[in-house]
């Protein structure tokens, strides 16, 4: 039969049912009809971000294991991890700066969600963080440059003044007679320590310009890890198999909430720190107390020694002022460590992130042999994570054998 109409024995004719539909068993739910009354098919849905598309095709079957695919493969892999380590080498500094960036934005992030739960968009709450942040660090330097000039200055204009009383020291004439200095002088001021002297200079301002755009690098890296926090974050859950994703995923928003903690924790050690210092630095009468106060401050970030170079500095300040106040210096901050070492930090970093005082030393410890400051910054977040999985992984699967 013609027409589409269907034979008396129930066999189709011409026209093609509708469970051989070309464009791929349509059903009535999967189109709509158009005035006409032929059926049109529905836009496809997009997938979401980490799923795939269905647009390139099934998988085919997994190749059969060979000896020569074996060996093959094995070999690429060498290979590979070899170019891996090439990589990672030569480009370490940079991985150095994105270790920062994620660390300081994993530490900013609780911030960016209380400003999202305040009622503020997400891009918004990330501007607010990040020029918090530039404020700080603005405050800082305005208040540090300013002295740092103000004594480079003072020191070269007082600088013949020093050199005369030397010269009109019968001690120190006789030291420079007896080691003939001005003729070692004379021979040193050549064209080649001249060629070196203005190399070091270039040199110096080669490490400033590129302390500043190690730091603008950091600072961009930063607002780019806060704005696409979550997506980063899903990513790298993604990547973990269905069947241990949500372990997995709150295993990780522990370890990222300890993070966030322990930043929060540091900076307030950090500002208890300064703001005792700037009270001390009035009390005594040290000159540019706010300054002293940011030092303090900035250098208590650094554990186990960061306390330590700040009081080392304002202690030569203050000897620098007047002996009496050096020792009163030394003295208030051998007793502000020992209350800070022993009441402040523990009991804020035990709440914070509920770290072993033996691991966050020897944390630290290899942090800092590893990385420097850096690795001194991260480490006690990392003790943090790898005892969380200790306590919530290996142990358990080591006693269920």
């Amino acid at each position: 039969m013609r027409g589409g109409q269907v034979a008396q024995d129930g066999r189709p004719g011409d026209a093609r049912p509708e469970d051989e539909d070309p464009l791929g068993a349509l059903r009535p739910e999967d189109g709509a009809t158009d005035e006409s009354g032929r059926r049109t098919v529905e836009q496809v849905t997009e997938p979401t971000e980490f799923e795939p598309s269905g647009r390139f095709g099934v998988p085919g079957k997994p190749l059969r294991r060979s000896a020569f695919l074996v060996g093959f493969t094995g070999a690429l892999g060498v290979l590979l991890a070899y170019a891996v380590f090439l990589g990672i080498r030569n480009a370490a500094g940079i991985l150095v700066l994105v270790v920062i960036a994620l660390f300081l934005a994993v530490g900013l992030h609780p911030a960016v969600v209380r400003l999202r739960r305040w009622g503020l968009p997400h891009g918004l709450a990330v501007a607010v963080v990040t020029l918090t942040v530039l404020l700080l660090i603005i405050g800082g330097l305005l208040a540090l440059v300013p002295p740092v000039v103000t004594q480079s200055g003072q020191f070269i204009t007082h600088l013949p003044g020093y050199v005369e009383e030397l010269r009109r020291n019968p001690t120190v004439n006789d030291l420079i007679e007896r080691y003939d200095v001005m003729e070692r002088v004379r021979a040193a001021a050549n064209a080649d320590t001249i060629s070196r002297a203005l190399g070091g200079v270039l040199g110096g301002a080669q490490l400033i310009f590129g302390t500043i755009l190690r730091v603008l690098t950091v600072l961009v890296l930063t607002i780019y890890f806060l704005a696409y926090f979550d997506r980063l974050r899903d990513l790298g859950y993604a990547l973990v198999p269905r069947t241990r994703r949500e372990r997995v995923r709150l295993i990780g928003d522990e370890i990222l909430t300890r993070v966030g903690a322990y930043m929060v924790g540091a900076l307030a050690i950090a500002v208890l720190a300064g703001a005792s210092s700037f009270v001390f630095a009035l009390a005594v009468g040290l000159p540019y107390p706010f300054a002293l106060a940011v030092v303090v401050a900035v250098t208590d970030l650094i554990p186990q020694i960061g306390a330590t170079l700040g009081a080392v500095v304002v202690s030569l300040v203050g000897f620098a002022t007047d002996l009496p106040v050096g020792v009163a210096c030394l003295v208030f901050f051998l007793v502000y460590q020992q209350v800070e070492n022993y009441l402040i930090y523990p009991k804020i970093m035990r709440r914070a992130v509920s770290v072993n005082e033996v691991a966050a030393l020897l944390g630290a410890l290899l942090g800092v042999s590893l990385l420097g400051v850096v690795g001194a910054l991260i480490a006690i977040p990392m003790v943090a994570a790898l005892q969380l999985i200790l306590r919530e992984v290996v142990l358990p699967r080591q006693d269920s054998r």
